[in-house]
């Protein structure tokens, strides 16, 4: 019984160790969490702005004639490419196998046939995973920070738009998980490339609410040249927002696992430390009992 006390006694000690761990975990996933949503905040009103104008770019048809005249000489693949957000490390509950169940669902719908579609992934865990599995992985980012700055999205979205350019793939999706609160979050799939109507069609986000509109532009110097402009930021802002949004979901889920962590650990050590007592009691109980009955032998 003095060697299973021992166990429980050892038990309680290494599972406590764990939950200040956990707990630890927790406090940093939550101080990056609200660092990360600062950002995000500040960010929003620029995304929007810019969100707008070029969505009423793409409803007034502009867009689609420039995309039109660009297209004449182009070579097209007949792939489409999928931009993945993962994260680079584990600890963060189911975050990173629902980006992932839900892409392949994405996927599954739209190109069932391996050959057609190629993955460009910003994250280890996606890249990881996708490899393992003999699909084509195109591009790989990996190391984004806590905090992602604009910097680590223009070298993305610089290679994603050359890819582009020279045919290696027609669309581009970015498939990424949108924080909706700490408790909740959700599956996007947004349109990258090309930049169209349809595109606009398709966006998920919802954040801006299309309207028929019959715009006119007067633009100078021309058109190219304001698009030149436009688009790359907007294809910045997309992927960088995404990216922005990502994190926050994934310091959301980690802040999130390890806090159920350290409530199991608890819960666990509850019923250690009953389970202990219980021994404790058994043992002194059996003592009494034999020293009751040593003492009644020498009576006789």
């Amino acid at each position: 019984m003095a060697e299973s006390i021992n166990d429980v006694k050892h038990r309680i000690a290494s599972t406590r160790n764990t939950r200040q761990i956990t707990t630890a975990m927790q406090m940093v996933s939550t101080a990056k969490l609200n660092r990360i949503q600062k950002h995000t905040s500040n960010y929003e009103e620029y995304v929007s702005r810019v969100k707008a104008v070029v969505m009423h770019l793409a409803q007034s048809h502009l867009l689609d004639k420039i995309n039109s005249s660009s297209n004449a000489s182009d070579h097209k693949s007949g792939k489409t490419a999928y931009l993945v957000i993962t994260s680079d490390r584990g600890m963060v509950g189911s975050y990173n196998s629902n980006v992932i169940r839900e892409t392949n669902n994405f996927i599954e719908a739209h190109t069932p046939n391996p050959d057609d579609y190629m993955i460009l992934a910003v994250g280890g865990n996606g890249a990881d995973f996708y490899k393992n599995r003999n699909v084509n992985v195109a591009y790989e980012y990996r190391g984004v920070s806590d905090i992602p700055t604009f910097a680590e999205v223009r070298e993305i979205v610089t290679t994603a738009n050359s890819m582009f350019e020279d045919g290696v793939f027609d669309r581009l999706y970015v498939c990424y998980t949108h924080f909706v609160n700490r408790i909740s979050s959700t599956f996007r799939a947004e349109k990258m490339l090309p930049m169209d109507s349809e595109a606009f069609e398709e966006d998920s986000s919802k954040d801006i609410q299309a309207h028929e509109i019959n715009a006119e532009y007067d633009i100078e110097p021309d058109e190219s040249a304001v698009l030149k402009v436009v688009l790359p930021q907007y294809a910045q802002s997309l992927v960088f927002g995404a990216i922005l949004d990502a994190k926050t979901s994934e310091h959301s889920s980690s802040s999130t696992a390890m806090q159920s962590a350290s409530d199991n650990a608890s819960d666990l050590i509850s019923r250690l430390e009953l389970q202990y007592n219980r021994a404790r009691q058994a043992a002194i109980t059996t003592e009494i009992t034999e020293i009751v009955g040593g003492q009644e032998a020498l009576k006789h």
